[in-house]
């Protein structure tokens, strides 16, 4: 299984920005697929998630500004980021499971600038 994220880079504040993740080795379509971020110094934090049926869930924080979907054609999930804020900067990491095991990416760097 292998997860590699892309996308992220430097924006202003109330910009905005695609962060893609691409998942070989599993059966793409059948698996959730989250967002986590993690600052500088704090921890790791679920951003969003969707479900193998289309199903999202997003953290309050990112309510109506973030958007995440899917391309199973594509083994793709993508997090649309709009309106972002200097607290958005962070790492931005794409994980799944399959059978209990966790398998994540290496991480794409987000920073917000003020």
């Amino acid at each position: 299984v292998q997860v590699v994220e892309s996308g992220g880079g430097l924006v202003q504040a109330g910009g905005s920005l695609r962060v893609s993740c691409v998942a070989s080795g599993i059966i793409f379509s059948t698996r959730r697929m989250d967002w986590y971020r993690q600052a500088t110094g704090k921890q790791r934090e679920l951003v969003a998630q969707i479900s193998s049926d289309g199903t999202t869930a997003y953290a309050d924080s990112v309510k109506g500004r973030f958007m995440i979907s899917r391309d199973n054609a594509k083994n793709t999930v993508y997090l649309q980021m709009n309106s972002l804020k200097p607290e958005d900067t962070g790492v931005y990491y794409c994980r799944t499971t399959v059978w209990g095991d966790e398998y994540w990416g290496q991480g794409t760097q987000v920073t917000v600038s003020s």
